[in-house]
């Protein structure tokens, strides 16, 4: 999070205009509930008398990643000189308490990150086993997160936030009975503006372990993921999770498998770390996106095995005619479809750029769904919405679903390749899908409309 100045122009059609602010403030009046009064303290996490009982959902702090307190000094000194007559006890400190806030911050802990990280998880692991033993029963505990940070290793890439959290939660005795993904940012926040930022938050349903779960070895984890993950990321998908969002929504079924069990077994003996099992997660993450491109033409596993090895640059000429031999086509054949530029013996992919501006489906004697996609994007970022629905309804359904999968297969590339803007152009044509198809839809229906008035005007 960074400090900003924030300027609403109330004569605009946007977030901060006149009229906005006064719906809003009416929304709040029709939502408020009429007879139900709650109440709001501020407590220690860590001390379960104070909630004992009652069902909890909670959003936890994400590690290091803001310093809530820091951050609330901006607004607080200005609410304390309205409102500390109003609220003597809550507004008693020149500042907003820190000392014991429950974040991975080493400014606090004389600059050692070791002592910082310490700190959290010995927190958040005492406030996670009183939601565990004092927690309604009757009731899944619900915890929200989101964190992106990643580290990548030799044993493959995790999650430090997600590690650190998820430890806790097994660790206290939860297993993980459900998660769902819910878009909780909005596209326009500064942070999201031109980034790959996460939009959604994974809502985790806890409830504790049974005292007699047994335990798993590796090879029964690895099957259980294997079996179970495709369904679940399967749903996902059609649920149009944004790319960005579904490295981090898939380690949730990937938990619930690893969680169920008293501990997962290793070869060795020892139980696997959580560490590991994201590693394993993400691992049958790439392999079951990887998977889903038995659905696409020969041409686009081509052109996706060829940008995930070259990208937009140029390769050889024999690498090309081996992989198209692989994949069943030829390089010919990928010029005459319009995926290739291919001269002095260097293979290259076109850009969007190079593509047509008048490309018809209809008209296209090897259509591909590389192709499709690529149209749609540029559609979409030169035309907006109701171009690049235009053309998803000449495309129809088939191809149009497959483009979208298409979409999620290059976004896991880019962003294993740190190729932040294309990355981008892949999440942007996932994120509008929903609108894109209601206004396909509408375009689909116009012509039949028309017809049934012309002949209704004959009768």
């Amino acid at each position: 999070m960074t400090w900003d100045f924030a300027e609403g122009n109330p004569f605009c059609e946007s977030t901060g205009n006149w009229t906005a602010n006064l719906e809003w403030g009416v929304k709040i009046i029709q939502s408020a509930a009429a007879t139900v009064v709650g109440v709001v303290r501020q407590l220690d996490a860590t001390a379960g008398a104070a909630y004992s009982g009652g069902i909890i959902s909670t959003d936890p702090p994400y590690y290091d990643n803001i310093g809530y307190a820091d951050l609330s000094d901006f607004f607080y000194v200005w609410l304390r000189r309205t409102l500390k007559d109003v609220h003597p006890q809550l507004l008693s400190t020149m500042l907003t308490p820190k000392a014991e806030e429950m974040i991975a911050s080493p400014y606090r802990h004389e600059g050692d990150k070791a002592k910082a990280a310490r700190f959290f998880e010995e927190g958040l692991g005492s406030a996670i086993g009183q939601w565990r033993s004092r927690g309604c029963s009757d009731y899944p505990t619900t915890i929200f997160y989101a964190f992106k940070q990643a580290e990548t290793d030799s044993g493959g890439t995790a999650s430090t936030g997600w590690e650190t959290f998820l430890t806790g939660v097994i660790d206290h005795g939860f297993a993980i009975t459900g998660t769902w993904p819910m878009r909780t940012e909005l596209g326009n926040r500064m942070v999201g503006m031109g980034t790959n930022a996460l939009a959604s938050s994974v809502v985790l349903a806890c409830a504790p372990r049974d005292a007699a779960a047994p335990m798993a070895t590796r090879r029964e984890f690895l099957t259980a993921l294997k079996r179970e993950l495709p369904g679940a990321l399967e749903k996902l998908q059609s649920g149009n999770i944004a790319p960005v969002d579904l490295a981090q929504a898939a380690i949730g079924p990937g938990m619930a498998v690893f969680s169920r069990s008293s501990k997962v077994v290793e070869s060795d003996g020892e139980a696997m770390s959580v560490r590991t099992a994201l590693t394993l997660i993400n691992q049958i993450l790439d392999e079951v996106l990887a998977e889903q491109e038995g659905e696409f033409d020969a041409d686009t596993r081509w052109a996706v095995a060829w940008f995930e090895q070259f990208g937009a640059q140029e390769g050889p000429f024999g690498v090309a005619e081996t992989l198209s031999k692989a994949k069943n086509t030829s390089v010919q054949g990928l010029v005459e479809a319009g995926v290739l530029a291919a001269r002095g013996g260097k293979v290259r992919l076109l850009t969007r750029d190079e593509m047509p501006e008048d490309w018809d489906p209809a008209t296209d004697r090897r259509l591909t769904t590389w192709e499709a996609a690529q149209h749609l994007i540029r559609r979409l970022q030169n035309e907006g919405e109701q171009a690049a629905a235009e053309l998803l309804a000449r495309l129809g359904g088939d191809y149009g679903e497959m483009a979208r999968d298409l979409a999620y297969r290059l976004y896991s590339v880019c962003e294993r390749k740190k190729w932040a803007d294309e990355a981008l152009a892949y999440n942007g044509l996932v994120i509008a899908w929903p609108e894109l198809s209601r206004l396909a839809l509408q375009e689909r229906r116009a012509p039949a409309a028309a017809d049934a008035g012309l002949f209704g005007s004959e009768a």
